[in-house]
């Protein structure tokens, strides 16, 4: 075995290494981006050579080949160019081809009902794979790219799609088990083949759905909570800048809870029992609040803790 299951691949192994080590890396590599012709390279120089985020690609190959992995560690944008690609090879090339190797191996589906029927099968499925692949690719990604751009003024989340999501590979599997053990033909070796090629696109659909439930949602959930955190620390700073203001400065802790209450809608009764105290004191303390602020209604006394952020406007009460 090339490498420890604990620590997976390490940047200085050599890249050929790897395919000697799982040869269904072959895919990963393409999907990265990353040129053939590599020689004794490692995989740092080769990633480096070809613009691939080193700690990406590792990562990606540990979770494919089995090894233990790090999504932590991985670059989001590097991560959706190879899924970007993924689905173009799924979609352009893989399915293509095994839709034109069962026609050659099963005869022309125009003068045949049951290859007819077959391939009507095998297109139904290619055409939800595709439905499947597009959804990612026009909400799904779409929304990652925008997040990787700060923009967090969307509906959607991640878990609206993690709750939902599922493997392509069911379908495809029962085309596979049909032919093997219901459609009899004698000469077997072009559709072998053909079902060889079936048996390494479901695998490689399975894996694909591994690195989107183990390493994008993670990630992208991730990235969620920062923007999240970072969103509500920007308003934190807004909130208290407002509060340093002259007219917040002449008013004490009580006198903004006070404040507080009046633009909830409380009366001096509900004030004085929310806040533990007399309603004497909170009758002095309103006297008091209206004559620094020069202020004397509780109408007024709403507008003011609304614009100091003393209150949310959805929840003061102006009547």
């Amino acid at each position: 075995m090339l490498t420890d299951q604990k620590r997976g691949y390490a940047p200085f192994y050599k890249m050929r290494d790897l395919l000697r080590d799982n040869a269904m890396l072959l895919p990963a590599f393409s999907r990265f981006g990353i040129a053939f012709g590599f020689g004794e390279g490692t995989i740092a120089d080769v990633c480096n050579d070809n613009n691939v985020d080193i700690d990406t690609f590792i990562t990606v190959c540990n979770l494919l080949s089995g090894y233990q992995f790090d999504s932590n560690r991985i670059s989001l944008p590097s991560l959706m160019g190879y899924l970007k690609r993924a689905h173009t090879s799924f979609l352009d090339i893989e399915l293509p081809k095994i839709r034109k190797n069962l026609i050659n191996a099963i005869g022309n589906p125009e003068s045949d009902e049951v290859a007819s029927l077959l391939i009507k099968f095998f297109d139904e499925y290619a055409l939800e794979v595709r439905g499947h692949m597009e959804y990612e690719n026009d909400v799904v990604f779409a929304y990652v790219d925008q997040l990787l751009a700060g923009d967090t003024t969307h509906d959607f989340n991640i878990s609206k799609y993690s709750g939902s999501h599922s493997d392509t590979v069911t379908k495809l599997n029962e085309l596979k088990d049909i032919f093997i053990n219901h459609y009899s033909q004698k000469d077997n070796m072009r559709l072998s083949d053909a079902l060889l090629d079936i048996i390494i696109c479901g695998r490689d659909l399975m894996s694909h759905f591994e690195v989107e439930s183990k390493i994008l949602i993670p990630s992208v959930e991730q990235l969620e909570s920062n923007l999240k955190s970072k969103q509500s620390v920007k308003q934190a700073t807004v909130i208290d800048t407002k509060e340093v203001s002259p007219q917040l400065q002449i008013l004490s802790d009580r006198g903004k809870d006070i404040i507080r209450e009046v633009a909830l809608g409380k009366v001096n009764k509900e004030i004085a029992e929310d806040l533990c105290i007399s309603i004497n004191t909170v009758t002095t303390h309103r006297r008091n609040i209206c004559c620094k602020l020069d202020i004397h209604t509780s109408a007024g006394l709403t507008v003011f803790a609304i614009i100091n952020h003393l209150v949310d406007l959805n929840e003061a009460k102006l009547s």
